[in-house]
């Protein structure tokens, strides 16, 4: 069960990120479109699904957004340096010039905004964020590096893209994802975590096969140890998060996982692919059969899939924009000590915070620890 406020009408309360779009139901891939699939081919494959800004995803995870945006040269102040005229700015969303704003006005991205009940995992593939929240943290980081932050029962973050170079242009990829909370868990102090890619574990025994393991463990390749409240703390629940990049030519079998684990491959760049003896074009959603092992051939151009797998946690969802809790009790609860306490208050200058032009990747922690990883 999901149900979400208008987007439009909830901005008008507070800012949103990206993964506040939830303007769409939660509809199951194999649902729609199972019955496409041949009779033999169910076995592996029960279902595909054409992809668009908001992925569907499955229990555990609520959905993931793909951010790809060709941001131009950046001007002092770490925006673009060409003119903004014509742009719905605050509530920019539609691509003009390569790019999109989100809700940034002079630098792109998404100023301070409340989450409660579930976790972001932010996979940057180029470009840089920048991120300031309600507990004093803050941190800088891109370029393959991922954060995961716990919500808990509540957190104000910021998540603005910097463009750091001024003679160049400053594309920008990254995935977010949602996964959920189970309900004992919902109301934890909130947390974030960084995955620096030089930590990120890289499988690369079969040639022309590489995969980033951000969560969960390949052939003996443990990903970093998640958040110590999250879903994917338990190995039990056969949480994955992978990015696998194939080069042409290439064939590679994805090893079978526990019965009853939701599995799904997100075909995102390439042209097209063969999974179990399927063809599947660019940018379409995989929904695979757990159980069994998955043969990938990439017989055309490179290409890259990121996987989501884990153990449902078959429990009630409700949401309400930033919000993901088991009851409209317990989201009216979440309006109520957002307006109340602002889960800390904001104790940066500005919503919109960015850091300074100068600085490299680093992470400060609520705790005041301090990572300093430069580049």
């Amino acid at each position: 069960m999901s149900q979400k406020l208008p987007r439009r009408n909830f901005l008008t309360k507070m800012a949103i990120s990206a993964a506040s779009l939830l303007s769409l139901p939660l509809i199951s891939i194999a649902r729609k479109e199972q019955n496409t699939m041949p009779t033999e081919e169910k076995k592996a494959i029960k279902g595909t699904q054409l992809l668009g800004f908001q992925w569907e995803t499955y229990d555990p995870f609520l959905f993931c957004a793909h951010h790809e945006d060709f941001f131009p040269k950046g001007n002092e102040n770490m925006g673009p340096a060409i003119s903004l005229k014509g742009r719905q700015l605050g509530d920019d969303f539609i691509v003009k010039d390569g790019f999109r704003m989100y809700h940034g006005k002079d630098v792109p991205g998404f100023p301070g905004h409340p989450h409660r009940g579930f976790e972001t995992i932010t996979i940057v593939r180029k470009g840089l964020v920048d991120h300031a929240d309600s507990l004093g943290a803050a941190g800088r980081y891109g370029n393959g590096d991922v954060q995961w932050m716990t919500a808990g029962k509540g957190v104000q973050h910021s998540e603005m893209f910097p463009l750091l170079k001024s003679e160049e242009e400053n594309p920008l990829e990254l995935f977010q994802v949602w996964l959920n909370l189970p309900k004992k868990n919902k109301m934890v102090d909130a947390h974030f975590k960084m995955f620096w890619s030089e930590s990120i574990p890289v499988y690369n025994k079969t040639k022309g096969v590489k995969i980033e393991i951000i969560a969960g463990e390949l052939e003996g390749l443990n990903a970093p140890t998640p958040p110590p409240n999250s879903w994917a703390a338990d190995k039990n629940n056969h949480l994955a998060v992978w990015n696998i990049q194939l080069d042409k030519g290439t064939e590679w079998t994805l090893p079978k996982t526990e019965k009853g684990v939701n599995r799904t491959l997100y075909f995102y760049d390439g042209n097209n692919i063969n999974i179990a003896n399927t063809e599947i074009p660019k940018y379409h959603a995989i929904l695979l059969e757990p159980d069994m092992d998955i043969v990938i051939k990439n017989p055309h151009n490179n290409s890259k899939l990121l996987l989501l797998q884990g153990k449902p946690i078959n429990e009630t969802v409700v949401q309400y924009g930033p919000f993901v809790m088991n009851s409209k009790e317990e989201i009216m609860q979440a309006f109520e000590d957002y307006n109340k306490t602002r889960f800390g208050g904001w104790p940066w200058p500005k919503y919109d915070q960015v850091h300074d032009k100068t600085k490299g990747r680093f992470a400060k922690h609520a705790d005041g620890k301090e990572e300093v990883m430069g580049g």
